[in-house]
C-alpha cells in the first residue's frame, strides 16, 4: 500500500477538529436574508450535468463511441433564468478561483475557506449548489468535448488545445481515477440534496429549537465544507489529467485522496440522513398535531353542510378521488355525500366478519329498495383503521381487498389515505379501540349526532333513522319486552305464528341430549294439553362447529325448526341484537334493578353463559313468559300434574313461570359473560334471581368448535 505524504496528511486531517473547524466555518456566514433565492432550479442542472457525464464515463474508459444524450427537462426554464440573473457572476467568479488555485497547487483548506469567503452573504444550501455550479461549468465542458471531438471538428479542434486527445490514449489508465471521481461526485451529490431537503422543509411545522433541528444546523456547517472541499479534489484531478497542474503525485496517492473524501462525505451523509429522518418525523408530528386540533375545531364549529368536516377527516387533498362505490366499483369523490346523514362504519381489519358485512348488507339493501323512503336516505361508508407502525403486507391487502368486495356502500379506496391525525381522533375523541367496530352518525350538517350507531342498526336496522342518539332514547321508550324485540325476523314465519296466537319456544344450549329429551317433551305436552306449539333452536353465541352439527343433527331428527342458514348468520345476529340491547340500554344509562328489559336481557345473556341449556316460551302477542335453564325447564315440563291446576286457573305461561321460581334452589350459581364494548362495563351488576351483587372476574375466551 502506497505511503500518504505527511503535506497530504496535515492538508488532508488539518479539519478533523470538528470544533475548531465549525468555528472557522460560521465565522464565514453572513448571510444577507432579503438575497435568499430558491437554487433547486439549479442544482437540477448541475445534477444533469454531472449524471451524464457519470453515464458516459464508462464507455468512453472501455473505448466504445459515446451516445448523444438527450436533454431531460428537469427544471423550469423560466424560474433557472431568474436564478442565473442573480448568481451567474457569482457561479463565473468561484469557476475562476477553482481553477486558479487548483492550477497553482494551492492548498485545498484555504482554498475551501476562501470560497466559503466569496459566498459569505448566501444560505447553507445556496453556498454549496453554486460551488458545484462554478465546478459543473468546467467539468461538463470537459466531458462535452471528450463525448463528441471525435465526430465534430470544432471539439476536436479544442480537445488538442487542452490535450484532451492525449488523456483519452491513456483511459486504461486512468479508469481507478475516473471511477473514483464518480463515487465522489455522487457523494456530493447526495450531501447537497440531504442539505436542499433540509432548507425545503415546511418552516411553519419546523421548530428552529427542537433537539432535531438544532443537530441538523449543526452538521451542515461542515457539510458544505467537506463538499466545496471535494469540489476542489476534483478539480486538481481532472486539471491534473489533463497536464495542465503543476507538480501532482501519483496516481495511486490521487485516488486515495479522491476515496477519502467519498468516505468522509458518506459518513456525513448517514448523519445527515439520520437528522433529516429526525426532522421529518418532528414535523410529521406537528402536521398531525396541527391536523388533530383543526379536527377538534370543525366539529365544534356549525358548517352550511358537511363537506369541510368529511374532507377533513377523509381526505383533504383534490388529487386523487378518496372514496370506492361498491355498487358501481368505481372510485368516487366525496361530493356524493354532500348533505347526506354518513354512517361512517369504522374497524380494523381483523375484527370484522363476513356475518356481520352480510346482515348489514341485507339491512342496507331494503333501505334502498323505494328511494322515496325517507330512511333511505342516508349513506354508509366503510372506514377501515389500520396501523401505520407496521408493513402493509400482500396478507393485508387480499384481506382488504376481499372484505371491499362484499361491500355494496362505499368505503375508503386505500386505508393509507387517513391521515394518522384523523386515526388519533377516531380512538381517542370516538373511543374506537379496534376489538369492536364501531358506526358513528354526521347529520347533514357533519355534526355528530351518535358515537355508536351500530347497536341501533342491529337491534331495529333502517327504522332507526336518523341513528341519533335522541331517537335511540324515542324507540327504547316504544318498546317493552315481548318475543318480537327478542326475536324479530330470525325465522321466516315467526310472525305469523304470533299473529295465530301460537305458543312459540326459543331455546339453546350444545347438549345434544337434552336438546332431544326437551323438544320431545315439550311436544308431548303439547299433544296432551292440544296446545299449538313451534320450537326454535337458536344456538349459542359465536356459533362454531358444534353448534353446526346439532343444526344438522336436529334437521334430520325434525326435533324443531332451525334458522334456515348454511352459515350459522342468522344464530351469529341472534346473539349479536341481543348483546346489542345490552349495550344500547347502557348508553341509556339504565340498570338492571329498575329497567325490565335490561332485566330479561341479562337473563338470557346468563343462559347462555351457562353450561348447560335454556328455553324461552311466549304465546302470540303476549308478553307473558316462562323461561329458565334446560335442566329445570325440562323438569317443570315432566312435573306437569304438580302444576295443571294452576295452569287451569291462570294459564300455562303464568303456572308454568311459577313452577320454575319455586325450582329456584337458594344456593345457585349464576355466571353470566358480558360481550366486549367499546364503552363502559358497569362497575356493579346484580344477580337476575336474588338481587345480590355479582362477583367479577375476567375470562379470555376462544371460540374454536
Amino acid at each position: 500500500m502506497a505511503m500518504v505524504p505527511r503535506k497530504l496528511q496535515s492538508h488532508f486531517f488539518s479539519a478533523s477538529d470538528d470544533s475548531t473547524m465549525t468555528k472557522q466555518i460560521r465565522a464565514t456566514h453572513a448571510p444577507v436574508d432579503d438575497e435568499r433565492i430558491d437554487v433547486r432550479p439549479l442544482l437540477n442542472v448541475v445534477q444533469h450535468i454531472f449524471n451524464s457525464a457519470a453515464s458516459i464515463i464508462p464507455g468512453i474508459v472501455q473505448g466504445k463511441p459515446a451516445k448523444l444524450d438527450s436533454l431531460m427537462d428537469s427544471f423550469q426554464q423560466s424560474e433557472l433564468t431568474d436564478m442565473l440573473d442573480i448568481t451567474s457572476h457569482t457561479i463565473n467568479k468561484v469557476s475562476c478561483e477553482i481553477s486558479c488555485k487548483c492550477l497553482s497547487g494551492g492548498d485545498a483548506h484555504a482554498t475551501t475557506m476562501g470560497i466559503l469567503s466569496m459566498l459569505s452573504r448566501y444560505s447553507w444550501e445556496a453556498k454549496v449548489v453554486i460551488a458545484l455550479a462554478a465546478f459543473a461549468t468546467n467539468f461538463g465542458k470537459f466531458w462535452l468535448l471528450a463525448q463528441v471531438h471525435a465526430t465534430n471538428p470544432l471539439a476536436r479542434s479544442v480537445a488538442m488545445l487542452k490535450h484532451i486527445h492525449e488523456t483519452l490514449e491513456q483511459v486504461n489508465e486512468l479508469g481507478p481515477k475516473f471511477e473514483a471521481i464518480s463515487h465522489l461526485l455522487k457523494a456530493m451529490l447526495d450531501v447537497t440534496n440531504y442539505i436542499m431537503q433540509f432548507h425545503e422543509l415546511p418552516s411553519q411545522y419546523i421548530d428552529p429549537e427542537a433537539p432535531e433541528t438544532l443537530a441538523a444546523s449543526n452538521l451542515i456547517p461542515s457539510a458544505v465544507y467537506w463538499t466545496i472541499r471535494s469540489i476542489i479534489a476534483c478539480a486538481t484531478q481532472i486539471l491534473g489529467i489533463i497536464g495542465l497542474g503543476q507538480g501532482f503525485m501519483s496516481s495511486t496517492i490521487e485516488t486515495w485522496e479522491l476515496s477519502s473524501l467519498a468516505h468522509k462525505l458518506s459518513n456525513i451523509n448517514s448523519h445527515l440522513l439520520k437528522q433529516l429522518d429526525l426532522c421529518r418525523q418532528h414535523l410529521d408530528d406537528n402536521k398531525q398535531r396541527e391536523a388533530f386540533e383543526t379536527l377538534q375545531i370543525l366539529f365544534q364549529t356549525s358548517h352550511p353542510d358537511n363537506m369541510k368536516i368529511l374532507k377533513a377527516l377523509i381526505y383533504n387533498k383534490d388529487d386523487m378521488l378518496p372514496l370506492f362505490d361498491g355498487s358501481t366499483k368505481q372510485r368516487v369523490s366525496i361530493e356524493v355525500l354532500r348533505k347526506k346523514i354518513v354512517l361512517l362504519y369504522i374497524t380494523d381489519l381483523h375484527h370484522i366478519s363476513d356475518q356481520e358485512i352480510m346482515i348489514f348488507e341485507q339491512m342496507y339493501q331494503e333501505s334502498r329498495q323505494e328511494s322515496s323512503r325517507f330512511e333511505s336516505q342516508y349513506e354508509l361508508v366503510w372506514i377501515p383503521i389500520v396501523d401505520k407502525g407496521t408493513p402493509w403486507t400482500e396478507e393485508k391487502q387480499n384481506k382488504f381487498v376481499k372484505l371491499q368486495s362484499m361491500m355494496t356502500w362505499y368505503s375508503l379506496y386505500d386505508p393509507s389515505m387517513l391521515e394518522p391525525a384523523t386515526i388519533r381522533y377516531i380512538k381517542e375523541v370516538w373511543l374506537f379501540n379496534n376489538a369492536k367496530p364501531i358506526i358513528v352518525v354526521l347529520d347533514q350538517q357533519g355534526k355528530v349526532v351518535n358515537l355508536n350507531a351500530i347497536h341501533m342498526m342491529w337491534i331495529w336496522g333502517s327504522l332507526a333513522y336518523p341513528f341519533s342518539s335522541s331517537r335511540e332514547e324515542a324507540l327504547w321508550k316504544q318498546e317493552s319486552w315481548r318475543l318480537e324485540l327478542l326475536a324479530d325476523t330470525i325465522h321466516p314465519s315467526l310472525y305469523d305464528w304470533i299473529a295465530q296466537g301460537t305458543y312459540i319456544c326459543l331455546y339453546g344450549g350444545d347438549d345434544i341430549e337434552w336438546i332431544r329429551k326437551f323438544t320431545r317433551k315439550a311436544r308431548s305436552l303439547a299433544e296432551t294439553l292440544k296446545l299449538p306449539l313451534e320450537m326454535i333452536y337458536v344456538g349459542r353465541s359465536n356459533p362454531g362447529e358444534k353448534v353446526r352439527k346439532i343444526n344438522t343433527v336436529i334437521e334430520e331428527e325434525k326435533l324443531s325448526n332451525t334458522l334456515p342458514d348454511p352459515g350459522l348468520t342468522l344464530i351469529w345476529f341472534f346473539w349479536v341484537r341481543l348483546e346489542s340491547m345490552w349495550h344500547s340500554k347502557l348508553q341509556q344509562e339504565k340498570k338492571v334493578e329498575n329497567d325490565e328489559i335490561m332485566h330479561e336481557i341479562m337473563r338470557i345473556l346468563g343462559f347462555d353463559s351457562s353450561e348447560q341449556g335454556w328455553v324461552v316460551m311466549s304465546r302470540g302477542t303476549e308478553t307473558m313468559m316462562a323461561k329458565g335453564k334446560g335442566d329445570t325447564f325440562l323438569n317443570c315440563l315432566n312435573d306437569y300434574d304438580q302444576w295443571k291446576d294452576k295452569a287451569e286457573e291462570k294459564g300455562v305461561l303464568p303456572a308454568m313461570d311459577d313452577y320454575i321460581q319455586g325450582l329456584q334452589t337458594p344456593h345457585h350459581c349464576n355466571r353470566l359473560i358480558l360481550p366486549g364494548t367499546n364503552g363502559r362495563i358497569p362497575d356493579k351488576v346484580v344477580c337476575v334471581e336474588c338481587g345480590r351483587p355479582m362477583e367479577k372476574f375476567y375470562m379470555y375466551r376462544c371460540c374454536t368448535d
